[in-house]
């Protein structure tokens, strides 16, 4: 389904009202609010097309009916969420997941939905039908070099697949590693992940990146061979100038110290992007900011600041994406709530008093930097939020209309109870 505006324009109105005294009352405090609501407007996070279905565990998937059933389906579920929010305009494919059949009737349908192509990424952590080498001990880093080769020529099929469409980069994940204590060579395998990955490499075309991405555990358990951000900025360095370290939230320990991460790599000028979610113990690909809206925040202070002591364009500079699986939730509501408490921690992080920041970290003064970043972290940004949304044209309450229109309900008589979604 396609919302048409007038729908959007009638939910408004029943609530400008109210919206605009709260507005009023957070714009009063905010400096520069116009060029802060303008920032907003701008930033956009794209939406994989894995994560439209009921996602999985270990144990079992529960469909919730209404699911996309093709690429085609996938595209409309996100310019749904982007003509509600206007924050989702790009969509990340997977392949082989979605390789499409016919590339310009796909871009026709992009633009219908005022979509965009992001990073494309590749899948050597399965085993698809009709494969000749399994990937069960590995890919990039395999000892047989035609097991490495397979994921090589993978690779680089994704690339050319997003030419095609239009993206700029290529998102590579590894589940190599090993489980147990002495099965792999830790110095063989890096370099044979290196060897593979500089041969990727060289199949970009000039202006795409390569994000490297790193996950500290799953689906090995005693070692991973792109396991932390270290591995993977040693990679992306040995690599080149096109290639990049990607963060997602949830490939980290308990505890780590993301925005010091972020703010590290940088300043190296080798961060390249995020996969947003939330986690409590492990990569639980819960809904970004559910579990800890405060770090969220601290990684937006960072990337604000060191974006803007590089001068790059905050909706531009990096790559923003959602990875997650929504397991009891619906997609499309847990994809909204996603995408509002991203830009939630961004509106927080571009309020914060950078100068009065500044000065209270040259005297050490510890007590007013927590004061600085916690006022800029309790102000209720979300009328600013909604306001950059109404501007743009998207609804005041995203996850109420959905509610209202009863989209899932719709979906599920379009589609059919018993849809799966490809991928996961």
């Amino acid at each position: 389904m396609q919302l048409e505006k007038k729908i959007i324009e009638q939910h408004n109105d029943g609530l400008i009202s109210g919206h605009q005294k709260k507005f009023d009352y957070s714009a009063g405090s905010v400096a520069n609010i116009n060029n802060v609501l303008a920032k907003l407007a701008a930033f956009q996070i794209a939406i994989p097309s894995w994560a439209l279905g009921t996602g999985g565990t270990r144990f079992g998937r529960f469909s919730g009916g209404g699911e996309p059933r093709s690429l085609e389906d996938k595209m409309e579920d996100i310019g749904l969420l982007h003509a509600l929010n206007r924050s989702s305009g790009a969509i990340s494919l997977h392949i082989p997941w979605d390789i499409p059949k016919d590339v310009q009737a796909i871009k026709a349908l992009a633009a219908q939905y005022d979509l965009k192509f992001d990073a494309v990424n590749s899948n050597t952590f399965q085993d698809q039908p009709g494969q000749q080498h399994s990937y069960k001990f590995g890919s990039l880093q395999h000892v047989d070099k035609a097991v490495r080769q397979q994921a090589i020529d993978h690779n680089i099929e994704v690339i050319r697949h997003g030419e095609a469409l239009g993206s700029d980069s290529l998102t590579v994940w590894l589940a190599d590693g090993s489980c147990f204590p002495g099965q792999l060579n830790f110095r063989k395998a890096f370099q044979n992940t290196l060897d593979s990955l500089q041969q990727i490499y060289k199949a970009l075309p000039a202006n795409w990146k390569m994000f490297v991405e790193y996950k500290a555990f799953e689906p090995n358990f005693y070692s991973i061979t792109v396991g932390d951000w270290g591995q993977s900025l040693l990679y992306a360095t040995k690599l080149g100038p096109q290639a990049y370290t990607l963060v997602d939230l949830g490939h980290h320990l308990p505890n780590a110290n993301i925005e010091q991460i972020v703010s590290l790599l940088l300043m190296e000028g080798k961060l390249g992007g995020f996969h947003f979610n939330d986690s409590k113990y492990g990569d639980d690909d819960l809904t970004t900011g559910s579990i800890k809206p405060y770090q969220l925040f601290l990684i937006f202070n960072e990337l604000v600041d060191g974006m803007d002591a590089k001068g790059m364009d905050h909706a531009t500079g990096l790559g923003w994406m959602i990875d997650a699986s929504h397991n009891v939730k619906d997609p499309l509501e847990d994809l909204l709530q996603s995408v509002e408490a991203i830009m939630i921690a961004y509106a927080q992080a571009l309020t914060v008093d950078r100068e009065a920041l500044n000065k209270a970290q040259a005297n050490n003064d510890v007590v007013a930097c927590q004061e600085i970043l916690q006022e800029a972290f309790r102000t209720d940004v979300r009328p600013l939020v909604a306001e950059a949304r109404l501007r743009a044209g998207g609804a005041l309450a995203p996850v109420a209309l959905f509610r209202e229109l009863k989209v899932r309900e719709q979906l599920i008589n379009e589609r059919g109870q018993k849809t799966v979604a490809t991928g996961l």
